[in-house]
């Protein structure tokens, strides 16, 4: 059996993800969406609307930002 993409994250895993913003700053997506429901559906929302990025950091973890420029 395939496995599921995430609807955030895509093809990387939920806890390979970090969050590098605000109080939740250094929790993984995973975490997140187990114990925040309502916040990791406005971060999928936000990657919807094109407003949240994966990088790759120096030492070679994901970390998710969310862009503060709304139209």
């Amino acid at each position: 059996m395939a496995n599921e993409i995430s609807p955030l994250t895509g093809i990387l895993a939920e806890d390979k993800v970090y969050i590098d913003f605000g109080e939740h700053e250094g929790k993984s997506i995973l975490e997140i969406s187990d114990t925040i429901p309502e916040f990791y559906e406005f971060l999928v929302e936000k990657k919807n609307t094109g407003h949240c990025t994966i990088r790759r950091s120096k030492d070679k973890s994901y970390k998710l930002y969310l862009s503060s420029v709304e139209n």
